[in-house]
């Protein structure tokens, strides 16, 4: 897989990313870490080499798993990982990245990001500059190659770029929730800052695997999720039958489709999550699908059935 320039650092990542939230458990349901370790090990060998963790998903246990299934090879992968809301202090971002460094078995992190905007979920707010104070520290210790942010906003996002330099945007961003490309995707191709979409296949929404009337276990977050329920998830299904004739001309499967699409947009690349080591390999296998503009017009068109029915400018989860 090619790799393209993650904003203007010299990290180099992979258009497909391996996205590691399950790894942690917590809000999952069925997950088992030889499971995941197989499965992040399947998704480099397919050659997905840039994992996106976060210190939050199972207090650090996603890093170790990451470290376990990786370590042998750190010198061809990069990591990705996130200081969480409630650690946004100087002194708390220092100690959050030497914990995330130990829990990835590393001594460089190749990209760190603020995981949520100050104040998120009713946390204590934190003035960006002293956040970015402490990640142009670490960045030039040599502890991270480049600095990211996620969930931000258009005006949060220039308003953190005043106090160093933003390599990365992470947003959701998926075929069924868009509002990155009004908000923040312009000021992103502007400055020359990378997309990370995660949730990019809608948390399996885009598979197809799931028909009406689907139940998830309440401890699931996606039992959360809006766009599982109602009008929406309806809309989505008849999005779905309108993409799988243009999956069937490419040989491949819907998700590989829209992650080839989203891929295909300006800045971004997807970060992908798999329980099973099938999986990773099938999302490597959409970084190698070229898709005609006509049909990423098309595709863009029947993504809207969902998009245009509803608010998706918020949080994706109802929690």
């Amino acid at each position: 897989m090619e790799k393209r320039s993650l904003g203007t650092s010299s990290v180099k990542i992979t258009p497909i990313l391996m996205g590691t939230w399950q790894a942690g458990k917590r809000m999952w349901v069925g997950i088992e870490d030889a499971d995941s370790i197989k499965t992040i090990r399947a998704a480099y060998e397919a050659g997905i080499t840039t994992i996106d963790t976060a210190e939050v998903y199972g207090d650090g246990h996603s890093e170790q798993i990451v470290a376990e299934a990786l370590s042998d090879v750190r010198d061809r992968v990069e990591y990705a990982s996130k200081v969480f809301v409630r650690h946004l202090k100087y002194e708390q971002v220092i100690e959050a990245c030497e914990r995330s460094l130990k829990n990835l078995n590393t001594d460089y992190i190749d990209l760190y990001q603020i995981h949520w905007p100050s104040g998120s979920f009713n946390t204590e707010i934190v003035p960006i500059e002293e956040t970015m104070s402490a990640l142009n520290k670490l960045k030039e210790q040599g502890k991270i190659r480049a600095i990211g942010v996620s969930n931000f906003s258009r005006e949060q996002l220039a308003e953190a770029a005043q106090y160093g330099r933003i390599d990365s945007l992470q947003p959701a961003y998926s075929l069924f929730w868009r509002n990155v490309e009004t908000d923040t995707m312009p000021y992103c191709v502007e400055n020359n800052i990378s997309i990370l979409a995660y949730s990019s296949l809608a948390q399996g929404l885009l598979t197809g695997k799931f028909s009406s009337g689907h139940q998830f276990s309440p401890e699931d977050n996606r039992s959360k999720n809006q766009l599982f329920q109602g009008e929406n998830f309806e809309h989505a299904q008849q999005a779905l039958d309108k993409l799988r004739p243009i999956a069937e001309k490419y040989q491949c499967s819907l998700a590989q489709l829209a992650l080839a699409w989203l891929i295909a947009q300006p800045q971004t690349n997807a970060i992908a999550g798999a329980r099973y080591p099938q999986q990773a390999q099938d999302n490597a296998k959409a970084g190698e699908i070229k898709l005609t503009a006509e049909d990423i017009s098309e595709i863009d068109k029947i993504g809207r059935i969902v998009t245009d029915n509803f608010d998706n400018t918020g949080i994706m989860w109802k929690w």
